[in-house]
């Protein structure tokens, strides 16, 4: 499908800029990814248009757009930044590129069987070799046919005919939440809703599945818990936004907030997060609790979140299975810090945008650092041999930024590929470039 990738259009390695003194920086950041893919594709299946404010332009989030226009959702992007979606009858056949974007994979298909026609789904090199297992058998046990290339994976096609029964499945979403989340936001569409049990090994980044709840009660859609890992959906009308006014606004990404964090720790002094909530689902705000534990002071005020670093940092061992998403910030951190870390419960990482477990430890390693993979996560030990060399990004955007954090510190890192930023932050660079004080 989208036969380019990050990694063929070999862009000139990025010189990671090493912090000069401590710094004094205010950072404003874009829209939620997880939120914003969310509220989009809910305004698409809503009864009414939709106004979303505070959204995310990134590649994740154009592709998400583009899928759903395929559809035949309305959808207008206004010059100060707002979307504009207006639902329509999915009576068409599409084909659907998903880039690298897991929400854009694991959330269109569920609404796919709504629409009368064949849709088919594939995406970078990269993408086809996610898992897709959980999402391609749980629309067949919805009576929907599927075809794919036996390898359970993109490429495959949904054959929809604009209705699906809904009724009571099972399924192992072991290898991401997302599986989960991209049901659930459809089911308040099919005709008799959705019972879904999750039964498996374990159930990684519960605040994601708690997101999407929070988004379909929302939205005025019944959903309730009736036992553990057993989730609701009763069919009905999504509303087209909180209350009458039609509106969703997208609260900053407080997950790409992440390296701004550690970048305080890492060189000293102060970082400012303009926007960060009060109460919110995202997984981000256990940054607070993580790096306080790891040396920082962290105060909530001004409608943000303010974290003070000394440049000293401490290692921890902790379980990351609630968002495994942190776990590069969190060991890059580690990398530089002055005892050992023990990160766990994030197996399923070896199946987003690249297996982040062995890239992490191989890139840490390149460096002079220790790492060691484990069955579920990294074991990471203080290193006094750190030095420069090109960090490989993988085509994966927390790659580039974990690199970029430690090359705070370690003078003469390039990051491979700072453009796979994009995928969630395209100003990156320039935003990290304006912290340090430097012209972008």
């Amino acid at each position: 499908m989208t036969k380019q990738t990050y990694s063929q259009t070999q862009p000139k390695n990025w010189p990671a800029p090493v912090a000069s003194g401590p710094l004094e920086a205010a950072i404003s950041l874009p829209g939620s990814k997880s939120l914003n893919n969310r509220e989009l594709a809910l305004s698409a299946l809503a009864s009414e248009p939709t106004l979303l404010t505070g959204t995310l332009k990134s590649r994740d989030s154009a592709l998400m757009i583009e899928a759903l226009r395929s559809l035949g959702t309305g959808i207008q992007e206004n010059t100060d930044g707002s979307i504009l979606v207006t639902p329509a009858p999915f009576d068409r056949s599409a084909t659907i590129d998903c880039g690298l974007a897991g929400t854009v994979m694991r959330f269109v298909p569920p609404i796919a069987v709504l629409a009368n026609g064949d849709v088919k789904f594939d995406g970078d090199e990269g993408a086809r070799r996610r898992p897709m297992h959980t999402t391609i058998q749980s629309l067949r046990a919805l009576g929907v046919t599927v075809t794919d290339e036996g390898a359970a994976a993109l490429p495959f096609t949904v054959h929809g005919n604009g209705k699906v029964a809904g009724g009571e499945i099972t399924i192992d979403a072991s290898a991401s939440s997302q599986f989960v989340s991209g049901l659930l936001l459809a089911a308040a569409r099919y005709e008799n809703g959705l019972t879904l049990r999750h039964e498996g090994e374990h159930l990684p980044s519960m605040p994601h599945i708690e997101m999407t709840l929070d988004c379909l009660r929302k939205r005025g859609v019944k959903v309730s818990t009736p036992a553990e890992a057993v989730w609701r959906v009763e069919p009905g009308p999504i509303a087209g936004g909180h209350g009458s006014t039609n509106v969703v606004a997208i609260e900053p990404d407080l997950s790409n907030a992440g390296p701004f964090l550690a970048a305080a720790m890492v060189a000293g002094g102060k970082v400012f997060i303009e926007g960060w909530p009060d109460s919110t689902t995202q997984v981000g705000d256990e940054f607070d609790g993580i790096l306080q534990q790891m040396g920082a002071k962290i105060s909530r005020e001004n409608g943000g979140l303010l974290i003070e670093g000394s440049g000293q940092i401490h290692g921890i061992d902790i379980d990351l299975s609630i968002g495994g998403e942190l776990t590069p910030v969190i060991a890059a951190l580690a990398a530089i810090a002055d005892s050992p870390t023990v990160i766990r419960g994030v197996a399923h990482l070896r199946g987003h945008e690249t297996d982040r477990l062995a890239a992490l430890a191989a890139e840490i390693n390149r460096i002079g650092g220790i790492a060691r993979e484990t069955a579920d996560g990294l074991e990471i030990d203080p290193s006094e041999n750190l030095h420069g060399a090109v960090w490989q990004t993988y085509e994966d955007h927390r790659m580039a930024t974990a690199g970029a954090i430690i090359g705070l510190r370690v003078p003469g890192i390039a990051i491979e590929d700072i453009t796979t930023t994009s995928k969630t932050m395209p100003d990156f660079d320039k935003l990290w470039l304006n912290m340090l004080g430097r012209n972008a």
